[in-house]
């Protein structure tokens, strides 16, 4: 058992979800109402398709999969990984705890059409409308697949980086063809990942392999 824990000791970091569901929770319990509506005319244009909640759940599986992956196969990614989406997922808690916003763009849905109608109405049934943006659903798509692409382990594997990038679009897309982001929420989730980028990627993580010089973007020489 202990050298259990010593080989998996860095699964410290994944306890950042007793931090993030109570507080997501809680502002689905009380941002109910008083709150901000993002919606925009492009919104009315992008055509609902129920067909799409199923790269829209399939977020679950991608971000986990990638968490789980690098966990075991690369400590020094995995830091990188979980650092990005908690910094990016803490980011927009907060700007929902002193930003209330929602939006108003969800169509009513008969979940006797199909299955995926079914599944898009039960969605409705547990998630509420409110504390949407930035989008995590995009923002931790677009995490998941830098990532993928930084990574040594995927270097030659083209198949999973082009894998990879039709999910991660193909869920970005699904949020605003459900009806459950507006284009904002999408742009301001792309904004913080660019932004978030330098600060993760711009050195290199200390983790389990022993201390690590910052990468330099140039170097100094002396002049002759």
């Amino acid at each position: 058992m202990k050298q259990l824990f010593k080989r998996y000791k860095h699964a410290w970091i994944l306890l950042y979800g007793f931090i993030y569901l109570p507080w997501f929770l809680y502002l689905e319990k009380n941002v109910t109402r008083d709150y901000y509506i993002l919606h925009t005319k492009l919104d009315d244009l992008i055509p609902f398709s129920e067909y799409f909640i199923i790269p829209y759940f399939l977020w679950f599986l991608y971000v986990s999969a990638a968490i789980l992956f690098f966990f075991f196969k690369d400590r020094q990614d995995y830091y990188r990984l979980c650092s990005y989406l908690f910094t990016g997922m803490t980011l927009s808690l907060i700007i929902c705890t002193v930003f209330h916003n929602g939006t108003d763009l969800r169509p009513v849905v008969d979940p006797e059409k199909n299955i995926f109608s079914w599944m898009v109405w039960k969605l409705h049934q547990a998630d509420t409308s409110t504390n949407i943006f930035p989008s995590v659903h995009v923002f931790n798509s677009i995490v998941v697949h830098v990532s993928v692409m930084k990574s040594e382990h995927f270097k030659n594997c083209h198949s999973v980086r082009m894998v990879s990038f039709i999910l991660a679009f193909s869920i970005c897309l699904s949020t605003v063809v459900l009806k459950q982001h507006s284009v904002v929420d999408v742009m301001g989730s792309m904004l913080m990942a660019y932004g978030l980028y330098p600060v993760i990627y711009g050195h290199q993580f200390a983790g389990e392999r022993g201390n690590v010089r910052p990468r330099r973007a140039f170097t100094l020489r002396r002049s002759a």
